[in-house]
């Protein structure tokens, strides 16, 4: 992924300003720039060598892990299989036959217009809906990065409309973001059950910080809200940089056995450009236990961007990006299954890439979310966004940053491709446009609220906007 370095005094950020300090120059190589022909080097040899390799089935568990090679056998370019089984005709869940879709309207038949959720920069958005807050149910709480005089922010509204309308409720103010030192890739989450003395529905906000300091030891830094996001509290770090090494978008979910798990995308292992880890902790405060859950055996290889949602059938589902030095492949969008949220097989293993029925795909910065059925399926369905779509052939497709893709099998066959809310139609390999959009389906599944950010001539703004999901 692009990560936007915060210097003293610098807000909005420059456009386009995609350089860091990287570790390494493989790191810079393989960093997600998504550029498709990064100084002629060909794609990621790293592909499964097992012609056996399936995705995983829907009753749940993790899928079977096949051993990568660096040997190019004739599969995928981007080291892994598309999902097994894909028919050649895909059902058309919602949208149009051919599963482009067109522009979602109201009940009017008028176009929704998207509206601004912050009129300045508001960076790596975030949405949910409380479920576990007493009174406070119901309410859709979203979350940004932003910056004032060089302190990083986190900008917490609130809705209490269902997503018509939002406003600024609180502010995370973590000194450890401020004077310059560094703000990134901030997450959103509400406690769905006690973990330790904290009681289900607390607000969790945690982010990258420190990243633009010297000689930095970057942490994953957590606060704490026990007043629908209003005040915040410093409650533990999941992780702390043992070197100069990046530690990036931290992401929660509570494992089987009540866990809380905090997922991360980690520069820190000399073997590895990039890993996506993880680490528990049974009280909140003290972190335990870190594994890789991505580890490719190709060290360029960069996953990061984990988002992890748990479905009816009790598999958690985690969506990802696997970048590397170029070719069509470029961070493209995986996902992958665990039976509990803890054990995710074999990390080598590299998932599995989402596709429809005619093999478009998702390029970069992917975000999930479940969604009921209106017809009372029980499974639901999966919706996956990410910044560019692409054809099959690498090259940029018709709904290229205005598209979501539906999958009603938990993970397995083709997705089908029906309209985003907020169309950004000139996304492209920025940190910007389109970077990394939540979705938040309506209760009932009939409705899909999205915010995405976009440039407003030099300033990141995100907009926001709810459209029919059917």
């Amino acid at each position: 992924m692009i990560r936007i370095p915060r210097r003293s005094g610098v807000s909005p950020p420059e456009r386009p300003r995609r350089a860091r300090r990287w570790r390494t120059a493989s790191a810079l190589l393989s960093a997600g720039v998504l550029v498709t022909s990064l100084l002629g080097l060909p794609a990621a040899l790293a592909v499964d060598d097992s012609s056996s390799a399936s995705a995983p089935a829907a009753s749940g568990g993790a899928e079977t892990a096949a051993e990568p090679t660096a040997q190019d056998t004739g599969r995928q370019t981007d080291g892994t299989e598309p999902a097994a089984g894909t028919p050649v005709e895909a059902e058309a869940e919602t949208g149009t036959e051919d599963g482009s879709g067109s522009r979602p309207q109201d009940d009017a038949g008028t176009l929704t217009a998207p509206a601004l959720l912050r009129d300045g920069t508001g960076l790596y958005p975030r949405v949910l809906r409380l479920e576990h807050s007493g009174e406070a149910s119901g309410r859709v709480l979203a979350s940004v990065v932003t910056f004032e005089d060089g302190n990083g922010l986190g900008a917490i509204y609130e809705s209490t409309d269902d997503g018509a309308t939002f406003e600024q409720v609180g502010t995370v103010a973590d000194p450890e973001s401020s004077g310059g030192k560094g703000l990134c890739c901030a997450t959103l989450y509400e406690l769905p059950q006690p973990v330790g003395d904290l009681p289900a529905g607390t607000l969790l906000w945690a982010s990258s910080a420190g990243q633009d300091e010297d000689d930095r030891r970057m942490s994953l830094r957590i606060w704490t809200s026990h007043d629908v996001g209003r005040t915040w509290s410093y409650l533990s770090s999941c992780a702390t940089a043992p070197n100069d090494g990046g530690l990036w978008e931290p992401e929660f979910t509570i494992a089987e056995d009540g866990a809380l798990v905090c997922y991360y995308a980690d520069e820190t292992d000399s073997a590895h450009s990039q890993k996506l880890s993880a680490v528990r902790s049974y009280d909140g405060v003290t972190w335990s236990d870190p594994r890789d859950v991505v580890a490719s055996d190709w060290p360029e290889d960069r996953p990061g961007m984990p988002v992890v949602r748990k479905l009816p059938n009790g598999t958690y589902f985690m969506s990802y990006e696997i970048c590397n030095p170029g070719g069509q492949y470029q961070c493209v969008v995986h996902y992958r299954t665990s039976p509990d949220g803890w054990d995710w097989g074999d990390p080598a293993h590299l998932g599995y890439r989402p596709e429809t029925a005619d093999g478009r795909y998702f390029r970069a910065t992917p975000t999930i979310a479940w969604a009921p059925d209106p017809g009372g399926d029980p499974d639901g369905r999966i919706l996956l966004i990410g910044q560019m779509l692409l054809n099959a052939d690498g090259s940029t497709a018709e709904g290229n940053g205005s598209t979501v893709m539906v999958n009603s099998s938990n993970g397995e066959g083709p997705w089908t491709a029906i309209p985003a809310p907020v169309p950004v139609p000139d996304a492209q390999p920025d940190y910007c446009p389109n970077y990394s959009s939540p979705l938040l389906p309506s209760a009932d599944g009939t409705r899909l609220l999205e915010i995405a950010t976009d440039w407003d001539g030099d300033v990141c703004k995100p907009y926001y906007a709810t459209a029919p999901l059917g």
